[in-house]
């Protein structure tokens, strides 16, 4: 009786593909600083909390706006020569006394004006992508950890905070590669209850630690509850 027990036992656990994982969030974010300076803002008060639409931090960009003011003025002042010096070289074109060198001479000034022109525009962008880059605002995430306070200098690279999506869960296991296609088409059992759970993803690259696994992904909707241990069934 013991040793039918015992069968039993094994031929159950075999079937029954039973692992365990951490629920974790779908996605979770570093997010690093891609300017240089100095931190005038730090929502301290988020961390902990979900965003709704919030500045998390604020980078200083005084100097950026001002020169960004006067970069588009200085476009301004470009298009106007440039259409001058275009006029002239238009009515130059049309004396058949003035030389060749003349006409190029005027030509080579709007070549230089549209050269111009074109870094203007570059650095304008520049300006605006860098001003963007200053302040940090997110709409929903959970924002678990603000790394930087006011006062504080960053760099390019800087961690700033982390966040996480909390949408929905995600469950990571390792499976033995020859288990693999026997999971496919088994329905899914979470701490002991049949789900509608399918199977998100699988890497059909052996896990560097797990060698002889391939990482296997869950994706769940309706999370109530992050950071407790699930236990994963195939049946």
């Amino acid at each position: 009786m013991r040793i039918i027990w015992l069968c039993l036992l094994f031929i159950s656990s075999i079937f029954a593909n039973e692992y365990y994982a951490k629920l974790e969030p779908v996605e979770s974010y570093q997010v690093k600083s891609a300017v240089s300076g100095k931190v005038i803002f730090s929502n301290s008060k988020l961390e902990g909390s979900k965003a709704n639409n919030s500045v998390v931090i604020e980078i200083d960009s005084v100097v950026n706006k001002v020169e960004l003011e006067q970069s588009r003025n200085k476009l301004k002042y470009i298009d106007e020569m440039l259409k001058i010096e275009n006029n002239n070289y238009k009515r130059l074109n049309q004396v058949s006394s003035k030389s060749e060198f003349e006409k190029d001479t005027q030509k080579l000034k709007v070549i230089n004006l549209e050269s111009s022109k074109a870094d203007m525009i570059i650095k304008i962008e520049s300006l605006k992508d860098t001003i963007s880059n200053k302040k940090l605002i997110e709409k929903s995430n959970y924002i678990y950890n603000i790394s930087v306070k006011e006062g504080d200098y960053v760099n390019p690279g800087t961690l700033l905070y982390e966040a996480k999506d909390l949408s929905k869960g995600k469950l990571e296991i390792f499976i033995p590669i020859a288990s693999i296609n026997e999971i496919k088409n088994k329905k899914i059992y979470l701490d002991g209850q049949k789900s509608d759970v399918k199977i998100s993803k699988i890497y059909d690259v052996a896990d560097s630690v797990n060698i002889s696994s391939y990482k296997v992904e869950l994706i769940l909707d309706n999370v109530d509850n992050f950071s407790r241990l699930v236990k994963i069934e195939f049946k």
